[in-house]
């Protein structure tokens, strides 16, 4: 992006018509990239759920070997109010929350504490509150529902949002092309009547 900035604003301040069409070409290649990706996104959607789940469940296995993506999952889930990939069974995947009899982990059938469910009585959020909650009957104090379907409903609700969005960035490009090659036409036609 910086190598793209520079190109087309010292393009233009030096009136350099290589460096203008090298702007306007890179823009149109990054736009119909883009354009790509999100016919490619629609028309695949089905394979993009299935790597979001792989991607969510390989973060549940290393959940406590990164801290970034310790923070990154527990915003997830307390954002979307969600737990797991497709429900909080799949925190099974990781060592120390799964509930197998050989599991000699203190956190052995729970969750995170982002998949608790939030009450409104408590301003300090309880860490432990996820504990064994897998292991009893009734999971009311945790969010039962995946975040790949939390995502979806996410996706679906906020679908105009989020068109707008990317047919603004695609109008944006668009205009820096048509302005690029139009300061490339004047430049040219300058340079010809000397």
């Amino acid at each position: 992006m910086f190598i793209l900035g520079f190109a087309g604003c010292i393009g233009a301040l030096r009136e350099n018509t290589f460096l203008l069409k090298f702007f306007s070409v890179f823009l149109g290649i990054i736009f119909f990239l883009e354009l790509t990706t999100g016919v490619l996104a629609f028309v695949f959607k089905d394979w993009i759920k299935d790597q979001l789940n792989l991607f969510i469940n390989n973060n549940i296995r290393a959940y406590r070997d990164d801290i970034d993506l310790q923070n990154l999952i527990d915003f997830t889930q307390e954002y979307w109010e969600c737990c797991g990939a497709f429900g909080a069974d799949d925190w099974n995947l990781n060592i120390y929350f799964n509930c197998t009899d050989g599991n000699p982990s203190r956190e052995k059938c729970g969750v995170p504490f982002s998949c608790c469910t939030k009450d409104p009585a408590e301003d300090v959020i309880n860490t432990q509150c996820g504990y064994d909650i897998r292991a009893k009957p009734q999971k009311d104090y945790i969010n039962v529902k995946g975040c790949v379907p939390q995502f979806e409903r996410w996706l679906q609700d906020n679908l105009t949002l989020v068109a707008g969005i990317f047919i603004g960035v695609a109008l944006l490009q668009i205009f820096g092309i048509c302005l690029a090659q139009n300061l490339v036409s004047d430049i040219e036609a300058v340079r010809a009547s000397w």
